[in-house]
């Protein structure tokens, strides 16, 4: 209980720290996500809508990447930007934006796997009205996606939700700096093994907060249609 007082005295104390540490994560999950979304859910609706040969192996090697351990992901960034990479001249090992490149390489492959999924079970009947008013394929995809836009919402949740609890990757690509690299899951996992129990819960509280008014600003922004 001592803990959980210290947690919210910090949370009102407008700690520098603290918050410098919310800042960073809030702008690498913001760009993690738009970036991952922006390629995921045409990419998805695209899959979900087109029959192609080597449609089934591309959904394969998607499904795969959908389940990539973090850490892996984390390694292979680090190796195209350490100084020895072939990225390395870019200088971006250690910085937000090396860490949001590890994230959409995460994310990405999710959206694009929920989104086709989404689309697929929901396009079929748009592509026959579509197709019988002879709407050309770049409104058809428009269409299918305005379709599915509540559920695919969920996906943007999804991918959301999955860049701002990462760990290995952005601890392995961003090192974990602080002043400059240090976000909330990194933040946790060192002060718990420090021993600073309150700071931990207090960024964990956060966590719970920011996870809770994303649902609540969704909401607003589509509303699925009641049942019957």
């Amino acid at each position: 209980m001592e803990s959980v007082k210290q947690a919210f005295e910090l949370l009102f104390s407008l700690d520098k720290e603290l918050f410098q540490i919310i800042g960073v994560t809030m702008r690498m999950s913001f760009f993690s996500t738009l970036i991952s979304c922006l390629i995921g859910l045409p990419l998805g609706a695209l899959l979900g809508t087109k029959r192609f040969k080597g449609k089934s192996f591309i959904l394969k090697i998607v499904h795969t990447l959908m389940g990539l351990p973090p850490v892996v992901a984390g390694l292979f960034v680090y190796a195209l930007f350490t100084h020895y990479g072939p990225l390395g001249q870019l200088n971006m090992l250690f910085t937000v934006r090396v860490m949001v490149v590890a994230q959409c390489i995460l994310i990405t492959p999710v959206v694009i796997g929920l989104s086709a999924s989404i689309v697929r079970d929901r396009s079929k009947p748009v592509i026959e009205t579509a197709r019988g008013m002879g709407l050309s394929n770049t409104k058809v995809l428009g269409l299918c996606l305005r379709e599915s836009r509540a559920s695919l919402l969920s996906v943007v949740l999804n991918a959301f939700g999955r860049s701002i609890a990462e760990v290995g990757a952005v601890s392995i690509v961003g090192g974990n700096i602080q002043w400059k690299t240090r976000v909330m899951t990194t933040a946790i996992m060192l002060e718990t093994n420090k021993g600073r129990f309150s700071f931990a819960l207090a960024l964990g509280l956060i966590l719970l907060m920011i996870a809770f008014i994303v649902n609540i600003l969704a909401s607003f922004i589509v509303k699925e249609p009641a049942d019957d």
